[in-house]
């Protein structure tokens, strides 16, 4: 028989988990929320201070609670905040637990503070502050009745359950968002299941995706003992689908789930490693720092199409972005149609890094403009993916030189998850800006629902403002389509886009 115990995230005591825990009972099982110290009214807190170790301590006695003869499994559950004492716990009692489930939450790392992984980048940035400054005690206020967004999508949660979320919310002590998670390495040795909520974000395919770049940290999710689950709601599931979650939760301890696919010389080749679906010819890079430019043969200068990879990209990735077949054949194709295609790196290694990417795509047009072989007046900027973000600075102060931006299955607005809604980089807010300038948006028929409704926002925002869009449909194309799909059902939308790309920068 399995225990399981689970724990709750930031402002949330025990009873979130009600619903849930009477499915798991009604199944078989033994279920016990742990109320943590200083956030549950079953566990006031008896000093000052309140930590991360505080809560840890918390779960210890909730594990060491169970009789060890009985042969019940333990389950450690771990929501948002809630899989760091988890994860603090199943260190110190490795040998008493049979499984840690990460719930809609990330991989917290030794050394590391729960600070780390508050979504909101904003706050994040303030509590950094307030830690630097050394005010280390104190609380977070937890958030009204219309802020649960900043922490994750609410997707799924029915009115009267978020107003009693938000009755019952306590604030969050200081401490244990500042005091780092200390672990000795031997919880690697516990089994893993992680379960996603789509509607916040998270994916399956797109685990995978980052897998498939190459990064040895996360080769660890293809392990054996590491499974998935997908969930198609919000942040808060046990709220959203308490049947659904329990359900999960128990095939989860029987280690049943999805296993990611392993990178290797055995493995088929990942999506974004696979051949350009065009034939195009064989040209060399030309390396300058972190562009590459593909110049066609003649005399130039000729104008220039570049091509802006997505991301996040995790920072070992290798082969590096710009060396990827798929945009290697884009640059290619450009170079065949006597533009000079440009493939770069820019730092988007997690969704914080925006800014730095934005400034190093700056960079790169400055010294592709810069280049001899270059009109410097004809640039198209071409962006792929999450690098959709990107967009917005451009549409938000097209220069003169810029003849047209085109992007494919993009992400015109930050994901739920992210964490940026107070951020500059929402292409559907900047589109009004674009004036005269043209945008090319290839759309895939068969995207992820919440990237779809940021693109479905983006069109509507442009239409609303008259802006010059011209859509290029894949009905039944996917993210990433071009190694996906057979070529034969999306050669004629990549030819479109590139031809017209190529008529705006030579009209």
């Amino acid at each position: 028989m399995q225990v399981f115990i689970m724990v709750a995230g930031v402002f949330t005591g025990s009873h979130v988990w009600q619903e849930t825990a009477e499915r798991l009972v009604a199944a078989g099982s033994a279920a016990h929320a742990v109320p943590l110290t200083g956030l549950d009214p079953a566990r006031p807190a008896t000093s000052a201070h309140v930590g991360l170790e505080t809560h840890i301590e918390d779960v210890i006695a909730a594990i060491d609670a169970v009789d060890a003869t009985s042969g019940q499994e333990i389950v450690l559950v771990g929501h948002d905040y809630g899989i760091h004492p988890v994860l603090g716990a199943a260190d110190r009692r490795a040998e008493r637990v049979a499984r840690v489930v990460y719930l809609d939450c990330g991989m917290p790392q030794n050394g590391v503070p729960p600070l780390a992984a508050v979504p909101d980048q904003a706050l994040r940035a303030q509590l950094a502050e307030r830690a630097e400054a050394g005010e280390r005690e104190g609380v977070l206020a937890p958030p009204g009745v219309d802020e649960w967004g900043r922490w994750g999508s609410t997707a799924g949660v029915g009115e009267a359950a978020l107003e009693q979320l938000t009755a019952l919310a306590a604030p969050q002590p200081l401490g244990t968002l500042f005091q780092p998670l200390r672990l000795t390495g031997a919880v690697a040795a516990v089994p893993v299941t992680g379960v996603l909520c789509a509607r916040n974000g998270a994916r399956i395919d797109l685990v995978q995706r980052l897998v498939d770049f190459g990064d040895p940290a996360l080769a660890v999710l293809t392990e054996p003992q590491v499974t998935f689950f997908e969930l198609p709601t919000g942040h808060w599931p046990m709220l959203s689908c308490p049947d659904a979650l329990a359900e999960v939760l128990l095939r989860a301890s029987t280690g049943e789930g999805h296993r990611l696919r392993p990178v290797g010389d055995d493995a088929p080749a990942p999506a974004h490693l696979r051949p350009f679906p065009l034939d195009v010819p064989e040209l060399p890079g030309d390396r300058q720092g972190h562009v590459d430019l593909y110049v066609p043969d003649g005399d130039g200068p000729r104008p220039a199409v570049v091509f802006v990879h997505g991301g996040p990209v995790p920072a070992g990735a290798r082969p590096r972005p710009r060396e990827w077949p798929t945009l290697v054949g884009y640059a290619r194709l450009a170079a065949s149609e006597g533009m000079v295609g440009v493939t770069l790196d820019h730092r988007l290694h997690d969704v914080g890094d925006y800014d730095r990417a934005a400034a190093d795509i700056a960079a790169a047009v400055e010294r592709v403009r810069a280049d001899a072989r270059v009109d410097s007046d004809r640039i198209a900027l071409w962006f792929f993916s999450g690098g959709g973000l990107l967009t917005t600075d451009w549409l938000a102060r097209p220069p003169a030189w810029l003849r047209c931006l085109a992007a494919s299955y993009p992400v015109l607005a930050p994901l739920p998850a992210w964490g940026m809604a107070g951020s500059r980089f929402h292409p559907a807010r900047a589109v009004d800006q674009a004036g005269p300038l043209p945008v090319i948006l290839l759309r895939v028929g068969r995207e992820a629902p919440e990237i779809a409704a940021t693109v479905d926002a983006f069109v509507s925002a442009a239409e609303e403002c008259a802006a010059r869009l011209e859509l290029v449909d894949v009905p039944g194309g996917h993210h990433g389509f071009e190694t996906i799909d057979p070529p034969e059902e999306t050669r004629p939308a990549l030819e479109r886009a590139m031809s017209s790309v190529v008529a705006h920068l030579t009209g």
